[in-house]
């Protein structure tokens, strides 16, 4: 069953739910806040083509990665590899960074898909449809964060 996470408005926590067309509203377990969602059968059986949240069509995938997580991680290697450099292991001052190599490209290997809204950031996992769901497009997403444009769930192409 699709698993949907959107942001409280009001805290910025995630408020984490599963799909039933009879539900027009969820509660922050934080603040108590209710946002208003818009839940059909296709998101019943873990089909998405709109956004129960903001009623958008138009999402992006990638793997179910915190991002601060991996901006930690990084950082990390930054400054293992600069002490490193000062000291005698000067040679393999490199050697954090290809150990960060190896395991982000393991977890790549290993971490699901998921499914995120482009207007408002809304986290969809265990998405059935998911092989018709386009990776990140930049372009796309400064049109839609900075102008509002609309792309209606289709992708930007310019051929």
């Amino acid at each position: 069953m699709m698993e949907i996470t959107l942001t409280c408005k009001e805290c910025g926590s995630g408020v984490s739910f599963h799909p039933n067309k009879d539900v027009s509203e969820v509660e922050c377990q934080i603040c108590h806040t209710k946002t208003e969602v818009h839940m059909n059968e296709d998101h019943e059986k873990g089909i998405l083509k709109d956004c129960p949240c903001c009623k958008r069509k138009d999402f992006y995938k990638q793997k179910d990665f915190n991002r601060k997580v991996g901006v930690t991680l990084f950082v990390i290697a930054a400054l293992l590899t600069l002490y490193m450099a000062t000291t005698q292991y000067a040679p393999y001052s490199v050697a954090p960074f290809i150990i960060l190599y190896i395991f982000d490209f393991a977890l790549f290997k290993r971490l699901p898909p998921v499914v995120i809204c482009y207007k408002c950031q809304t986290i969809f996992r265990k998405v059935c449809n998911i092989s018709e769901i386009y990776d990140f497009n930049h372009e796309m997403n400064d049109r839609i964060v900075y102008s509002d444009h609309d792309f209606k769930g289709e992708q930007l192409d310019h051929h």
